[in-house]
């Protein structure tokens, strides 16, 4: 079985770009898989129903994330799609996503000592 994975973060975004790349790699209608959430985790309906559905051979397309450093020509995704240059995008994504993470645990404990020092 061919399936795709569409993800946007809020339900004001638009997910007409990956349906008709994915509509481009024939995955048959019904296996248009989308959730529309934050990217913070996995934590998504969705894609844990995906996940579950998925068995030895199927195939699971999903559009890419395009990063460039402006400043670091080795961060930029978009080249070298050999195994080095996809190692070392997927590596890029991981410290990315590490990155996006502890900076949203670092807001959210500083929004709650604002509060407790507001209420003070």
């Amino acid at each position: 079985m061919v399936y795709g994975y569409i993800r946007v973060s809020t339900r004001e975004q638009n997910e007409d770009r990956q349906f008709i790349a994915l509509r481009e790699m024939a995955v048959p209608e019904e296996n248009l898989i989308t959730d529309k959430q934050s990217g913070k985790d996995f934590q998504r309906p969705q894609y844990k129903k995906l996940v579950r559905k998925l068995k030895k051979d199927d195939l699971l397309y999903i559009k890419s994330i395009d990063i460039v450093a402006l400043d670091m020509s080795l961060l930029d995704t978009r080249r070298g799609k050999d195994l080095m240059g996809t190692f070392l995008s997927d590596i890029v994504l991981q410290v990315l996503s590490f990155v996006a993470a502890n900076e949203r645990t670092t807001f959210r404990y500083r929004a709650e000592i604002y509060e407790k020092v507001k209420l003070l």
